[in-house]
């Protein structure tokens, strides 16, 4: 019987041919054998006799049979239960089986045969699960027990009782190991999915607020270049080469977003803010320093001017725009035709810049002042 080589069986080989760690298990179930050379000696003691020979018969059978039920957990699916056979009469059918060549060892060559219990103990659990396992493992050990005591001609074995409980025991915890590992597989295999996705999430978030701001400022100064190209060309050739350096801008951004290591500093937003917002033609007022602002807080209030400025050149239809800036809290507030509640808050952009205000424990608070419209983030 296998006891702790059952676990050797329970790696999950990507090849269907199950080598490995799975095909050393049937190997070592194998040996387990052994223990059944005794009632093969007792049945070669007897070969004179017709006896002899069916109890050696028998032995190979049940040997032949316990070693297809390891064969057949090993090519159960991977993933599922630790149980050599998923149908129950089937499972049924194989221990009458045993239960039968293990009684015609007996009757054959004596007490010798009863070493067959041991592994129908073992076979309990491996095709019958927990609960029906226990049934039928302890049944058998009271059985055989039984026998010991009350057939003519056989002493009282307490070893054998103790060996078929302990070996049921020991294979019912490998089962119960196996089973665990097979859920905390299946937990870490859904958790890799949900970070799989959450970082798809936060990737498109992050996308978003970079393209959403970059081709916003793109349109506003194309706009502004195709009205000045006849009546200022000189300064439509400016426009449009701060176009160029705006689009290679958005480009290197998105490649830093790509490669995961994008840096978003808050002068740097704050200088956008000022070009885009000139761009635009909206009177802008911004502060000149964002030195008071701490060093965990940068980052997130440079999403935040991007964000507001973002919808202040896409939605507002604004004639100023002003920037807030302090230790806890920056705003972004605008004089233009304001926004309902509910379509704020359905904007991806604001949908991210939330996730990112409270994970630092900060409140994104949204007004529409009428006129006017005002994004705030205030950090704890």
């Amino acid at each position: 019987m296998s006891l702790a080589n059952v676990t050797s069986m329970e790696s999950t080989p990507d090849d269907p041919a199950r080598s490995g760690p799975r095909r050393w298990g049937v190997f070592f179930a194998g040996i387990w054998l052994l223990y059944l050379a005794a009632p093969v000696e007792q049945g070669w003691k007897h070969r004179d006799r017709l006896s002899g020979w069916i109890g050696i018969a028998a032995t190979a059978a049940f040997a032949v049979v316990y070693l297809a039920v390891f064969v057949a957990l090993r090519f159960r699916s991977e993933g599922t239960p630790f149980r050599a056979m998923q149908s129950r009469p089937l499972a049924l059918a194989v221990l009458a089986v045993q239960t039968v060549l293990a009684i015609t060892m007996c009757l054959a060559i004596g007490q010798q045969g009863t070493a067959a219990a041991v592994y129908i103990g073992v076979l309990c659990v491996i095709c019958l699960g927990t609960r029906w396992g226990w049934f039928f493992g302890v049944l058998t050990a009271l059985a055989a027990y039984t026998a010991s005591i009350t057939v003519p001609g056989w002493h009282e074995d307490r070893g054998l009782l103790f060996g078929i409980l302990v070996a049921t025991l020991a294979i019912w915890g490998i089962s119960q190991a196996v089973n665990r590992n097979i859920e905390v597989l299946a937990v870490r295999e859904e958790n890799a999915q949900l970070a799989l996705a959450d970082e798809r999430n936060r990737f498109a978030r992050d996308l978003h607020d970079i393209l959403g701001h970059s081709l916003t400022v793109i349109t506003v100064k194309a706009e502004l270049a195709s009205r000045l190209i006849d009546v200022d060309p000189a300064r439509a050739k400016v426009e449009v080469e701060e176009l160029e350096r705006l689009s290679r801008d958005a480009l290197a951004d998105v490649r830093r977003a790509v490669e995961g290591y994008r840096e978003l500093t808050l002068p740097g937003e704050l200088a956008r803010a000022r070009a885009a917002l000139a761009a635009a033609e909206i009177d802008a007022e911004l502060p000149n320093s964002a030195d008071e602002v701490p060093g965990d807080l940068r980052e997130l209030f440079a999403w935040t001017i991007r964000e507001g400025v973002t919808n202040v050149l896409r939605h507002s239809g604004a004639r100023s725009c002003a920037v807030v800036l302090d230790a806890d809290a920056v705003e972004v507030r605008d004089d233009g035709r304001g926004l309902a509640e509910a379509a704020v808050g359905s904007g991806n952009g604001l949908a991210g810049l939330r996730e990112r205000a409270s994970a630092l424990g900060a409140t994104v608070v949204t007004a529409d002042l009428r006129p006017g419209f005002s994004l705030r983030v205030i950090a704890p």
